[in-house]
């Protein structure tokens, strides 16, 4: 893509979000994309919103799961970017109309105490870079049109909408955080289930990933920031009224509320 389209994409996306309303994907405007320049546009979106007063606090990795990778004919994760105002606590109200169509995940979420830099990060990087991991879940909202190819949904932030953390605290070697369980429910039904070795084996292998993956690009996962690791069950569709609980059992719950 050349530079004029690269900008477009950018702000196309960066427009869809703010009025609520969704667009054209990506693909079918710009035929020729291609992986790097869907992540190029996705950087320049959130660089613009840098600029208005937003604050990068970490990333999201998205399809970490085989099956998931398969139906986006990908072989590898994707990643987004984690705003400040993204980020809600266990008990918020969360305001639905900020979304196109919100569907809330189940996650892990990693505290880095200190950077992890690729390209030859490892799992044992991770956890000893790692100041502490708690449940999180995660909000993915798509601001385009269906169907997505892979370069629409890495274009389109990886579909990061808004993430919750809250739960118990534990350092990363104080359990088995392939192991982790939990349940997610919606208006006191469980709708899903899933345990963490889901992502990619081991959660902390997917934060390797993305450190490897950022080298690439000159960049590394930074102190203080907060990572995703991805989401070890299916997407629930929330909406206005709806109550959602993820138990985590000996790691507590997190629970929000959509007004």
């Amino acid at each position: 893509m050349i530079e004029a389209e690269l900008a477009a994409g950018a702000a196309a996306l960066a427009g869809a979000e703010s009025r609520r309303e969704k667009i054209a994907q990506l693909s079918v405007t710009f035929p020729d994309i291609r992986l790097e320049d869907a992540y190029e546009i996705q950087r320049r979106w959130m660089k613009g919103r840098v600029e208005n007063g937003a604050r990068i606090v970490g990333h999201k990795i998205g399809l970490t799961s085989r099956v998931m990778q398969m139906t986006s004919k990908i072989d590898e994760p994707d990643y987004g970017h984690l705003l400040n105002d993204m980020h809600y606590f266990d008990g918020a109200t969360v305001p639905v109309g900020r979304f196109l169509q919100p569907r809330i995940e189940v996650e892990l979420a990693f505290m880095l105490g200190r950077p992890v830099k690729g390209p030859n990060a490892t799992i044992f990087a991770v956890l000893d870079a790692t100041d502490y991991i708690v449940p999180a879940l995660e909000i993915i909202d798509y601001r385009t049109e269906v169907p997505r190819t892979i370069c629409d949904t890495i274009a389109d932030n990886a579909a990061a909408g808004a993430f919750i953390t809250g739960g118990r605290v534990v350092r990363p070697l104080d359990v088995d955080i392939r192991w982790i369980g939990a349940t997610l429910s919606k208006n006191g039904v469980i709708e899903e289930s899933g345990v963490s070795a889901a992502v990619m084996g081991h959660p902390a292998m997917s934060v390797a990933w993305l450190a490897n993956k950022l080298a690439a690009q000159g960049e590394h996962l930074e102190a203080g920031h907060i990572v995703l690791s991805g989401s070890f069950t299916r997407p629930i569709a929330v909406s206005a009224g709806d109550t959602i609980a993820a138990d985590y059992g000996a790691l507590g719950t997190v629970a929000v509320a959509f007004g």
